[in-house]
């Protein structure tokens, strides 16, 4: 017979201890004053690595991230993919933002770092038109692999599951 059975308290206490123990959002990881939340998306998906020879060491290689590749959604439903650059598309009306990194800040053991980029939207009217910032928080796991990149390795790719919380922000 098992010795411990949890309980539902203890699982309670459990979950409630993990939610604890996740990073409190930075202050330089907030957008600039003046822009308001114009709406939030769940992403899951994965970071992608490469496996190539370190640029300062001929007989090293190391995992170098090569681009993000996830599915956004909205109270259940896919409505944007985020990709290279990096870069969000509306799948319902081809809106599009790019985010250059402002900010980062530690995700956790295990997870990739939360960013704050300044959003810069595409000519496109539609959903992410007027985005001025992106927040990534939430992140759960895409960090670089934990298997040997050498020289037999080398052009090899790895796709690391993730998950993140991906906010938009609007100007006024």
């Amino acid at each position: 017979m098992n010795r411990f059975t949890p309980t539902l308290a203890v699982a309670a206490v459990l979950a409630s201890s993990q939610l604890l123990a996740a990073p409190e959002l930075a202050p330089d990881m907030n957008p600039p004053e003046g822009e308001r939340l114009a709406f939030a998306l769940q992403a899951q998906g994965v970071q992608i690595y490469a496996c190539r020879q370190d640029p300062r060491d001929a007989y090293a290689y190391q995992w170098t991230f090569v681009a993000p590749e996830a599915t956004l959604s909205e109270a259940g439903k896919a409505v944007a993919r985020h990709g290279a650059g990096p870069s969000w598309t509306s799948t319902t009306d081809g809106s599009t933002v790019k985010g250059v990194v402002r900010a980062k800040q530690d995700g956790g053991a295990g997870n990739i770092p939360w960013l704050l980029l300044a959003g810069e939207a595409g000519g496109q009217e539609g959903r992410f038109a007027g985005i001025t910032s992106v927040q990534r928080v939430a992140t759960r796991g895409g960090v670089e692999p934990t298997e040997i990149c050498d020289s037999a390795r080398a052009g090899q790719e790895s796709r690391v599951p993730y998950t993140a919380e991906y906010r938009f922000f609007k100007r006024g």
